[in-house]
């Protein structure tokens, strides 16, 4: 399932079970564009893992939470942890990767 998430409320009750993983974007950049169709088949293709996106313009709070300083910026979540980040671009098989980890 992949879910644009609007408030930290929101992101706070997402991630307290399961596998999830978030990404922080912005509209404007280039390398967030390429990242969101493999995000949708990530969340298409793997029903037991959450996807979820966060626009860092439009919900700051979050992004400064966790120190977001460059996108995108991809956390993987494991009931309610946060278990690891990656920056930039990743493929299709690096996210599984990520994930599987």
């Amino acid at each position: 399932m992949l879910k644009h998430i609007n408030s930290a409320a929101e992101f706070d009750a997402e991630i307290k079970e399961g596998t999830v993983l978030v990404d922080f974007f912005a509209t404007w950049c280039g390398p967030c564009k390429m990242l969101s169709p493999v995000l949708e088949q990530i969340a298409e293709e793997n029903p037991n893992v959450s996807v979820l996106k966060i626009d860092v313009d439009e919900v700051g709070e979050l992004a400064a939470r966790y120190g977001i300083q460059a996108i995108p910026t991809l956390m993987l979540f494991k009931n309610g942890q946060r278990v690891e980040v990656r920056q930039g671009y990743q493929n299709k098989n690096q996210l599984l990767a990520f994930i599987n980890q």
